[in-house]
């Protein structure tokens, strides 16, 4: 009887193990699975807004600017940004958001790793800190355009473009994107 009372405490003991390992084991996973997401989240943002940033400065300006007449370019490139700075502006919170949840599992990791957080890896915050600077800027172009955007005809001389700044602000999305690349690098 006694026997018999001691393998039923035993199984009992296992069975509360497995429970605490399967609870363990879904932290764990949770704790690998949000960086990932997140990180995807971050990377599907850039990748629809430099995208779509791409397509507009490489096809749609150039498209409509020999294809349609001049005085029907501002209208129909008004109706473009209309829809794209709505996008743009929840792509670019997301982004925001995405990556200071980055950078606090790139912390987490390099504190694992080397013992010291971010704030003692200069390469990584240099790179850190010009990519912020280029974000600033992009988030300076977009936020100007959407609150003094003009109006107004374009001048008899220039050429109009569906964003204000596309050029601009499409170079510091390839630059935002390599210094992203070098920040990945860096911290492996």
């Amino acid at each position: 009887m006694l026997r018999l009372k001691t393998g039923a405490l035993h199984a009992s003991r296992f069975t509360n193990n497995s429970h605490m390992d399967t609870l363990q084991s879904i932290t764990t996973d949770l704790n690998i699975l949000i960086p990932i997401v997140n990180h995807w989240f971050h990377l599907l943002s850039a990748i629809i807004w430099i995208g779509g940033l791409a397509f507009l400065v490489m096809a749609v300006t150039p498209g409509l600017q020999k294809a349609v007449p001049r005085d029907q370019i501002k209208p129909i490139t008004d109706i473009f940004y209309r829809y794209y700075k709505k996008v743009a502006g929840i792509l670019l919170i997301v982004l925001l958001f995405t990556g200071g949840v980055n950078l606090h599992y790139v912390n987490q990791v390099l504190v694992s790793q080397t013992g010291s957080g971010v704030q003692h890896h200069s390469k990584y915050l240099m790179v850190f800190m010009i990519k912020l600077l280029l974000v600033l800027g992009l988030l300076t172009l977009f936020l100007y355009t959407v609150i003094f955007k003009s109006d107004d005809e374009a001048d008899e001389g220039e050429s109009y473009e569906a964003i204000p700044f596309q050029r601009a602000a499409l170079w510091m999305g390839f630059f935002i994107v390599l210094c992203a690349a070098a920040m990945k690098h860096l911290h492996q």
